[in-house]
């Protein structure tokens, strides 16, 4: 169920206005309020509010895809009867974050994540094992584009483009810090002190936990820190991601242009699966009306030079899972982009 379109004046400004740099100051909210003119306790009632009706996951990190753990996307197919006790079996992995069911006969989507590449495929192998099925492991390669934070009124300028791909890589991030990594992983507590909260369960100082953070956004390691949204309860239910198979060396400049284009919000080069799946460049583009979406990725592809590559589009059927991500209980947890 999507919540009804327009938001109330003050939710629509301060999830517009603070899905990323948000304050790293003792009080933000107070800060959060003094922008928006009013005061902190109708800022954090309505973050609580838009909490508890499942429109906001959190405030908190996206972290840099590679920067901590390990991840993946991945897939498996199932009969249209099989796919409710299929998808409750891969979302009772901590690990798995987000579990979807897409238009395609591979119609089971999730993205796995731990600490570590072999913790990793010891969940995959447990998966498969227990599905009785292959699962398409897919694996970031490169990225062009990857910013879930646009503004719900579809307003907005021109975005900052990498003039080049990004392969994903491991941050330096100390075993100390990588406490805080997981506690980050809720998000901020909805109280007047967060960092105070956060540093707590950290082991940290609240000075330290604010620097770490400072630190982290200067060097990429976190790719954005704010409100993190949940679009299909905002009324973006129409969302597709859609998949092409483009030689090795054209795949970097065609996955660059579709960065560029506005309505794109993910765009990003995975590994192929063969013989079952051999596509590799990807993108997604989020909205609210399935024919919208539909031709607003017809015409990227054409613009990207695209048109005639083999391709599918998969728009989202259900969601049957969506949190930060997370390792097992005794392993490292960590967040990720995707919430």
């Amino acid at each position: 169920m999507t919540s009804a379109l327009p938001l109330a004046d003050l939710d629509l400004r301060l999830l517009d206005g603070f899905q990323r740099d948000f304050p790293l100051v003792p009080a933000p909210f107070a800060v959060v309020a003094g922008r928006l003119g009013t005061s902190e306790g109708a800022v954090l009632d309505a973050l609580r509010r838009l909490s508890a009706t499942g429109e906001v996951s959190r405030v908190g990190a996206v972290f840099r895809p590679g920067a901590v753990g390990a991840s993946t996307l991945a897939a498996l197919a199932a009969a249209a009867d099989e796919l409710p006790a299929l998808a409750r079996l891969v979302g009772a992995f901590p690990e798995v974050s987000h579990n979807y069911e897409r238009e395609n006969a591979w119609n089971l989507w999730f993205v796995a994540s731990a600490a570590d590449a072999e913790r990793l495929d010891t969940v995959l192998g447990a998966i498969e094992s227990r599905a009785g099925r292959r699962v398409l492991r897919l694996p970031l390669v490169e990225e062009y584009h990857i910013d879930l934070g646009f503004r719900l009124d579809g307003s907005g300028g021109p975005r900052a483009v990498a003039d080049a791909p990004r392969a994903p890589a491991p941050a330096a991030i100390t075993p100390r810090e990588r406490r805080l990594v997981g506690t980050l992983q809720a998000g901020l507590a909805l109280v007047p002190r967060p960092y105070a909260a956060l540093a707590a369960a950290s082991g940290m100082t609240e000075a330290a936990v604010l620097a770490t953070l400072a630190r982290w956004q200067a060097e990429g390691t976190v790719r954005r820190f704010g409100v993190i949204v949940r679009h299909r309860e905002l009324g973006f239910a129409a969302n597709a991601m859609a998949v092409w198979d483009v030689p090795d060396a054209d795949v970097a400049r065609a996955g660059l242009r579709l960065a560029r284009e506005p309505r794109v919000t993910l765009a990003y080069r995975r590994a192929r699966s063969l013989p079952d799946w051999p596509y590799n460049l990807y993108c997604m583009v989020h909205g609210r009306e399935r024919a919208e979406v539909a031709a607003t990725l017809a015409a990227a592809a054409a613009r990207a030079g695209l048109g005639g590559r083999p391709h599918a589009v998969l728009f989202s059927r259900r969601r049957f899972k969506q949190t930060g991500a997370r390792a097992a209980r005794g392993e490292a947890a960590w967040t990720r982009s995707t919430a």
